[in-house]
């Protein structure tokens, strides 16, 4: 999986969407990320056949929502996104939380048929807790191809992290830069003075020294580069430690349908 991709969320107006798709693929980006609930998908599907990169070159994510997740609805709706998205298959499908009509059993069968038939490339979770892997693990009959979660310098998901090293789980952050808490951040911001480089690619730097690959939304040109950038960035063993050291945990995304968190 690429170490870095274009998130889309609450990219809603399609002119808008489609653009900085085109632009984040022609930019060097080989990975996409949406989801059913984003409202996007036909306008990731118009940006990604817009861009001059071949379909083949691109990582292609998308997410079912959790009142999709009944067998005969995770069908039909993945059948809906990749009309929308304009693309016969997608490299990777996530649960898109352990909540609603999810049931392991019937979910993740829904997902391994959809797999067995081509639609599907890789089984992706998102949202889920050590406790949920281990569950869709025995389902499954394999771990999980990866977990999309909250994570950034400001909640740093250590268990989460070690889980996936265990468990040869892709672990794939969203919201890394902690919807622009990092920018305020006194460890980051100094690690990005001494660097000459923004707060944004530092905090993509430390994901990346992780193993994790970040998915930053970005709309406009200038920051679609600025996160572009972060693939420079050489962090040392030192600002990586001060950035372990950072004491706050700081969950930015936790709707009332979440887990339990730790």
């Amino acid at each position: 999986m690429p170490v870095l991709g274009i998130g889309t969320w609450q990219n809603e107006d399609p002119a808008q969407c489609t653009d900085s798709v085109a632009t984040a693929l022609e930019m060097g980006y080989r990975h996409v990320d949406t989801a059913q609930a984003y409202g996007n998908e036909a306008a990731v599907g118009e940006g990604i056949a817009t861009a001059d990169v071949d379909r083949e070159d691109v990582f292609l994510a998308t997410k079912v929502w959790i009142d999709q997740l009944a067998p005969e609805d995770v069908a039909a709706s993945t059948r809906e996104s990749l009309q929308k998205l304009a693309v016969d298959t997608v490299d990777l499908l996530y649960v898109h939380w352990p909540a609603g009509a999810y049931d392991p059993e019937e979910t993740l069968s829904a997902f391994a048929e959809l797999r067995d038939d081509g639609l599907i490339d890789r089984i992706g979770v998102s949202n889920f807790e050590p406790e949920h892997l281990d569950t869709a693990a025995d389902v499954l009959g394999e771990a999980p191809f990866a977990n999309q979660v909250e994570m950034h310098p400001l909640l740093q998901q250590e268990e989460l992290r070690e889980y996936a090293d265990d468990g040869d789980v892709e672990l794939v952050a969203y919201s890394p830069l902690a919807r622009g808490a990092v920018f305020e951040n006194p460890t980051v911001t100094e690690i990005a003075e001494d660097h000459g480089v923004s707060a944004a690619q530092v905090s993509l730097a430390w994901l990346r020294e992780k193993g994790v690959t970040a998915i930053p939304k970005a709309t406009s040109e200038a920051h679609i580069r600025d996160n572009f950038a972060s693939l420079d960035v050489d962090l040392t063993d030192e600002d990586v430690a001060a950035i372990d050291g950072i004491e706050e945990r700081d969950r930015r995304v936790d709707p009332d349908f979440g887990p339990d968190w730790e």
